[in-house]
């Protein structure tokens, strides 16, 4: 059986090959279009990378920015100084002699 993420990729494939097909046709059997086919085509392509880095620009421009490298390895130091509970009460669990009944 095919996973939904699977079906999804497949569809996008089969539209990706009948856009690819119908443009070489476009091309191809009516030379009358060929420079609309291309224009539109680079458009397309020239709209698309506009519209990646305005969501790279607008995602770095929201996110906010990541704590400085002192900061963190001051936090790890003060975890390394710190005994756990388990640590502390461990040790003394093993050290009591068991009882045999």
């Amino acid at each position: 059986m095919v996973s939904k993420d699977q079906g999804i990729g497949g569809a996008i494939l089969a539209l990706c090959v009948i856009v690819v097909v119908g443009y070489l046709v476009l091309i191809i059997a009516f030379p009358k279009y060929q420079l609309d086919a291309v224009l539109v085509l680079v458009s397309i392509a020239f709209i698309a990378i506009l519209a990646i880095g305005a969501w790279i620009g607008w995602t770095m421009a929201t996110t906010p920015p990541p704590k400085p490298i002192e900061e963190i390895t001051t936090e790890l130091e003060e975890k390394k100084e710190e005994p756990k509970p388990e640590q502390t009460e461990a040790p003394a669990a093993e050290a009591a002699p068991k009882k045999k009944k």
